[in-house]
């Protein structure tokens, strides 16, 4: 069901139109319509057979958390009839191993069963013991890894202690299936998205209009930007070979770099306007990631509830860990800069490997979570020469020339990291880096480009797709500048706005035409 579908428009429809019913006669009920369009969704989107292991997922983390307020019950109780302060300190010690064997339990039936399904069949064919990695006919589950790491977050921080943990399993079930967010996220925690869901809500506190122009605007970066280059990036790529200029390599990857851009903020854009048309606001997941001055500053901006969620259940546990410590002192023997920053920066290589594994198990997504992880470390353990080096140039790192100089650097150093997630073939993506700065060649691009399959009608198309980046462009610079460029939008007179929009809903029709035999799916749905 693709969102810009009519069937799913007159899903939405009839969804919205139950919800709003049952709210007219009792707002707390509507969480069942919520819950119900939520299993049909993810029925419809994905294949049925595989709600077994979002329910399983739901299951675990709902029970571990109520097993765990039952014995911090009876901790309490055993630590008040404790006859002395001895007893009662083993008491605590007791129950709180007995609470991390249950985390542990239920972290492992959550992360083995993901594990399972995204790499057994990948590992058994690198092994050489499968056909290929579909040969063995396990089913991907779609959004397995957000409803997975948005479950745990449920499950860590109910063993944290903060909230109460959910006591009917429905309710629960509706936060980890809610289903504008099982395609591609965001990753919501649940202090924060599930009081929404169980609220209610009325159609006169929603913003259609707002969530609607949002809506169009997503749809306008996945079909008139990702959808129209997906082809070209796929045909360059799947012709690699030792002769490819680097021009070419170039013009792929930069392609690359606004087709993933529109398809997964297009999608999140989609998604979120549509939960917000029940009166539920997802949490934030991009805030205009190619404006960053620096690599650590773009996965700040870039899928913020992933980065988030390795910040809080990767990134600080592990740095503040007994090892780190030991190694942050052992490192500022040498320099009180390195001993507070060498802890973290192995904690980030940690997290983008992470990062890497989840987008798959393939060499080259290693690869590019490691660069990522290094040029982070890197640029933190070196910030001493680097201010150092600032202030003998005299450079006002406060100028806006710096900032677009910063701005600039990040975009190269981020499209270098994309030559090792696109391009499939780890040797091949060296071989394209490698060639990118010996073998640019740019009177081989038209040639190289046409023998690859790329013909002229192809390049006269993305006209379309390059008028769609400039409003994204446009749009984004003044967002960063802090406008209010929906309300500005709404603002306009009627004659404008209708000029505006008829110019967006002509390029979403026109380039859904053209690239109709494409897929439409969305790439962060495959994760």
């Amino acid at each position: 069901m693709d969102l810009l579908s009519l069937s799913f428009v007159l899903f939405l429809a009839v969804s919205l139109a139950a919800y709003y019913l049952v709210g007219r006669f009792s707002q707390r009920a509507q969480w069942v319509v919520l819950l119900a369009a939520s299993l049909a969704f993810y029925c419809l989107v994905g294949r049925w057979q595989t709600l077994a292991y979002m329910l399983a997922c739901a299951a675990v983390t709902w029970a571990a958390p109520l097993a765990l307020a039952r014995m911090d019950a009876r901790c309490k109780e055993e630590r008040a009839a404790a006859p002395g302060r001895a007893a009662r300190r083993a008491a605590k010690a007791a129950w709180a191993g007995r609470r991390r064997a249950v985390l542990v339990a239920a972290l492992l039936a959550c992360f083995g069963i993901l594990a399972y399904l995204k790499y057994w069949n990948v590992l058994l064919y690198e092994v050489g013991l499968a056909a290929s990695p579909a040969s063995l006919g396990l089913l991907l589950p779609l959004g397995i890894s957000f409803y997975t790491f948005q479950s745990v977050s449920y499950l860590v921080d109910a063993y944290n202690g903060r909230f109460e943990p959910q006591r009917n399993f429905l309710k629960h079930l509706l936060f980890v299936s809610w289903f504008p967010q099982v395609i591609q996220g965001p990753i919501n925690r649940y202090a924060d998205l599930g009081p929404q869901l169980l609220e209610g809500h009325s159609a006169k506190d929603v913003p259609v209009r707002r969530s609607l122009l949002r809506f169009g605007y997503g749809a306008l970066k996945k079909y008139a930007i990702a959808n129209m280059l997906v082809g070209t990036i796929d045909q360059i790529f799947s012709n690699v070979t030792p002769d490819i200029p680097g021009s070419v390599v170039v013009f792929g990857i930069l392609l690359y770099s606004a087709q993933q851009y529109g398809d997964f903020s297009g999608g999140i854009d989609m998604v979120e306007a549509a939960s917000s048309l029940f009166g539920v606001r997802m949490a934030e997941n991009f805030r205009r990631p190619y404006f960053s001055v620096s690599l650590a500053d773009f996965w700040r901006r870039w899928h913020i509830t992933l980065g988030t969620w390795m910040r809080d259940y990767v990134f600080f546990p592990f740095a503040v860990s007994r090892p780190m410590r030991a190694l942050g002192a052992r490192a500022s023997r040498l320099g009180e800069h390195l001993g507070r920053t060498l802890p973290a920066c192995v904690a980030n290589l940690l997290v983008f490997l992470i990062v890497g594994l989840w987008h798959g198990a393939e060499p080259h997504y290693v690869a590019w979570g490691l660069y990522n992880g290094l040029v982070i470390a890197l640029a933190d353990l070196l910030a001493p020469a680097f201010r150092r080096a600032n202030e003998a140039l005299r450079v006002d790192t406060g100028s806006r020339a710096h900032r677009v100089f910063c701005v600039v650097r990040t975009f190269l150093v981020v499209n270098v990291g994309w030559y090792f997630d696109r391009i499939y073939d780890f040797g091949d993506s060296l071989l394209c880096l490698r060639n990118t700065f010996t073998n640019f060649a740019p009177q081989q691009f038209s040639l190289w480009l046409s023998q690859a399959g790329v013909h002229g009608s192809a390049i006269k198309f993305m006209g379309f797709t390059a008028v769609a980046c400039l409003i994204v462009f446009i749009v984004s610079l003044a967002q960063e500048r802090g406008v209010d460029v929906d309300g500005r939008i709404l603002g306009w007179n009627c004659v404008l706005r209708g000029l505006f929009y008829c110019m967006v809903i002509g390029l979403i029709v026109v380039t859904s035409y053209i690239t109709q035999n494409a897929a439409g799916g969305f790439m962060y749905a495959n994760f």
